[in-house]
């Protein structure tokens, strides 16, 4: 095969933060959830992931800004690329870079398998819509299929393979909602998502969560399309309450908040009280995601600088779905 000829291709895709959260799967292997889930991207935080397939390589290669990746990292990437591949001795160097920390419940994952989803199925020659893009993404990392489409996004559970998958339920200019990411920890979580959804089941208050799901997901897809923020921050903070409620309560227990977690929402409760329009959701991991319109922005931004358990401020309006580059 000639140099010039060799199959590659780069695609840009975006974490995104869950409202109505994913935790739980119905079926572990292709990452089917117990719920359907709804969610923003976030344009500010980027992934950007280059795929080239190489007759001369014998087993893949993972470059993860700048290093060389985990032999685990590698082995989900390859197990991955085994669903996209119809050559199977064609191997592929796999190079992605992030503009922000992985592991810390900012939805790496996620951005990470939707932007190879993309840079990898069109470097095979596959020519994917949107819905199939995502379903293949969430086999990767379930909350990817998300970052596929644009701006607001729900996740229907589905319940096999072809049903589950995303679409988008409003652009990214259709609400000007901020969310500034307050980081208390950039270390490492210990235990991983792909881990806590297997001991969901495990947790007394998982049945309830799941059976009112669908209630609070019609009311938050009416918050969103409706822009009103007081019901939207009501719902959104009831839903994250409840999924930590479950990892706190699984076994064994995932307990993800620090101090500085608990400060930060304790906080908010108190900014809201006296008129701010805010509310706070956070994934798996210690960092808040810290939700506004546009207009409080630079407000709630300053009440937060002022904290000194905080370490750094992401600030991110809604952003696009994946696209290649």
């Amino acid at each position: 095969m000639d140099t010039e000829k060799v199959p590659s291709a780069s695609a840009i895709a975006h974490p995104n933060i869950a409202f109505i959260k994913y935790w739980g799967n119905r079926d572990d292997t292709l990452r089917i959830p117990m719920n359907s889930s709804l969610s923003m991207n976030l344009a500010a935080l980027t992934t950007t992931t280059s795929v080239e397939f190489r007759p001369d390589l014998k087993e893949d290669d993972l470059v993860i800004d700048g290093q060389s990746a985990s032999p685990q990292a590698l082995q989900r990437v390859s197990s991955f690329l085994d669903l996209i591949r119809s050559e199977k001795h064609l191997k592929a160097i796999v190079i992605s870079n992030n503009n922000y920390p992985m592991g810390t419940g900012i939805a790496s994952s996620a951005a990470a398998f939707a932007a190879l989803a993309a840079a990898a199925s069109q470097a095979a020659g596959l020519d994917l819509d949107e819905a199939a893009l995502s379903r293949l993404a969430r086999r990767g990392s379930g909350s990817a299929c998300r970052s596929i489409p644009t701006g607001f996004v729900e996740w229907q559970a589905g319940s096999n393979d072809e049903d589950s998958y995303a679409h988008s339920i409003a652009s990214p200019e259709h609400w000007a909602l901020v969310d500034l990411i307050a980081v208390v920890s950039s270390a490492h979580k210990s235990v991983g998502s792909s881990t806590g959804h297997t001991l969901a089941a495990s947790s007394p208050i998982q049945h309830a969560r799941v059976a009112d799901c669908a209630r609070r997901l019609e009311i938050c897809r009416k918050t969103i399309l409706e822009r009103d923020f007081t019901a939207f921050a009501d719902i959104v903070e009831l839903d994250s309450n409840l999924m930590h409620a479950v990892m706190m309560s699984s076994s064994p227990r995932l307990l993800y908040w620090e101090p500085a977690t608990l400060a930060i929402m304790s906080e908010i409760q108190t900014w809201r009280a006296e008129g701010l329009q805010v509310c706070y959701t956070i994934d798996a991991g210690p960092n808040v995601h810290v939700l506004c319109p546009q207009e409080q922005a630079d407000e709630v931004e300053t009440q937060l600088q002022a904290m000194d358990s905080i370490q750094t401020i992401y600030r991110s309006s809604v952003g696009e779905g994946v696209r290649l580059v």
